[in-house]
């Protein structure tokens, strides 16, 4: 069973600072496999000299560029995923969540979550990825979650995440990537949720399990409201 939201924990992660800040659209993707029986899932550990969640394993994901809005796919998002995203925002930012997802993905991990295309050459943050010959297979993401972190934080991301299956991926095993993550490892399902993680991250962890047998569940949307943190679900 999905675990309630941590909020004390949360406050802990990313202490008030007063700033005002709008939260900036951000994706993130979680990828499972199975392994002697046993779900994995792929996660990151941040390095210690970040300003947001240094040191804290997290899974791969980041912020929308705007080449996010207009990049190129070989897959587009399954009809019940758009449908719940289309209620949320306009079929092409939701399209641009999704894209981000999956480029954040390849920059801190190298995996391709993709289908085989000819190299092509493209200015800007996707030019690596076109370069390897893929284009995104976003009908392989699930929508599971979103999140907005609370006002007053260093950092404010108004996140999805999406959740895939590794047989989706060109190829099974992570890099370096761009170093953001110093170290990078699939792990136990069951042992994920003793890792040092955010808050946030403790409770998709526990939403990805509830998924693996009951796919189907309502998307849980965290936020503050007047000042508590509260938890939605969302048909």
């Amino acid at each position: 069973m999905s675990q309630p939201f941590d909020a004390a924990q949360d406050l802990r992660d990313a202490p008030r600072t007063g700033d005002r800040q709008r939260p900036k659209d951000a994706a993130t993707l979680i990828l499972t496999r199975v392994r002697k029986r046993a779900p994995e899932v792929l996660m990151g550990r941040r390095a210690p000299g970040h300003v947001f969640m240094a040191a804290k394993w997290v899974f791969p994901g980041g912020r929308v560029e705007r080449a996010d809005h207009s990049a190129a796919f070989a897959t587009d998002l399954a009809d019940a995923d758009a449908i719940r995203l289309h209620r949320e925002m306009t079929p092409r930012r939701a399209r641009a969540l999704a894209l981000a997802a999956v480029r954040e993905t390849f920059e801190e991990t190298g995996l391709l979550l993709a289908e085989p295309a000819p190299p092509a050459s493209v200015a800007g943050p996707w030019r690596e990825f076109r370069a390897a010959g893929a284009l995104p297979d976003l009908a392989a993401l699930r929508y599971i979650a979103r999140a907005i972190t609370p006002p007053g934080r260093s950092r404010r991301f108004d996140a999805r995440f999406f959740m895939a299956d590794a047989s989706a991926l060109l190829h099974p095993e992570p890099t370096a990537g761009s170093g953001e993550l110093d170290e990078i490892a699939w792990l136990p399902l069951a042992d994920a949720r003793s890792l040092d993680l955010p808050a946030i991250t403790r409770f998709v962890l526990g939403e990805v399990s509830d998924r693996l047998t009951h796919p189907q569940r309502p998307v849980p949307f965290v936020r503050m409201i007047r000042g508590r943190h509260v938890v939605e679900h969302q048909d």
